[in-house]
């Protein structure tokens, strides 16, 4: 299993998600890093194991509001090795192409920010594309189709539990066994809630290949001699 760790960007900084209730997040303090600068962050992140990609969400774009995509680029300089994977919170079909033809990250299509399944249908073979399926509690977010029908869906999909986010609720292991017996073959990752080693096991079992995690890095729930 892959462990990918979150950054959340809000103007400019990384701050602390807890709960899916972005309005009162607040810029980060972690053992990791001095500052929550992005660049500074991810370094820290990346001194505390050799992680093969990050996953970036930038919530002032996804709220509608200016791109953070100065700060996103300090990161990629930070890291020019790891994979980096984006929610922007685009839906529409030619700003997803725009955004994929204008630099070289993977683009994650949030369902919470999509009007229907157009942009999806038209991105689902292009392989820098994700799907996440985001839920604030039972309730879906985002076109019921995208989570009704799997032929939607490009070859990775995030299972994205916006209310266990930093909320050290344990993950949502039946919705992602759920998501997983329907993937067919597709990459499915796990996101919110993870606590300690044992969350990372119960998501194996429940079918995901990967694991979105913030918290449990920076309060050190899981060390680095876990993640190895």
């Amino acid at each position: 299993m892959d462990v990918i760790p979150v950054i959340d960007i809000k103007n400019g900084e990384v701050v602390h998600a807890r709960g899916g209730r972005r309005d009162s997040y607040r810029p980060i303090q972690t053992p990791l890093s001095a500052t929550s600068a992005p660049a500074d962050v991810a370094a820290g992140l990346l001194r505390l194991a050799p992680f093969r990609q990050l996953y970036i969400a930038d919530l002032d774009a996804i709220e509608g509001r200016a791109a953070n995509d100065a700060a996103i680029e300090s990161i990629a300089r930070a890291a020019p090795d790891v994979e980096l994977w984006i929610d922007a919170g685009i839906a529409e079909a030619g700003a997803a192409r725009a955004w994929l033809d204008g630099c070289a990250h993977c683009l994650v299509v949030g369902s919470e920010s999509q009007h229907g399944t157009e942009t999806i249908q038209s991105l689902r073979e292009e392989r820098r594309v994700l799907l996440s399926l985001d839920f604030r509690g039972d309730a879906f977010q985002g076109p019921r189709g995208l989570l009704d029908d799997a032929a939607f869906w490009p070859d990775r999909v995030i299972v994205m539990t916006l209310a266990r986010v930093g909320a050290a609720a344990g993950p949502d292991t039946d919705r992602v066994a759920g998501i997983a017996a329907r993937a067919q073959g597709r990459t499915v990752i796990g996101a919110g809630g993870v606590r300690n080693k044992s969350d990372l096991s119960a998501l194996r079992q429940a079918g995901a290949s990967a694991i979105l995690i913030a918290t449990a890095l920076h309060t050190r729930a899981l060390t680095a001699e876990d993640l190895l």
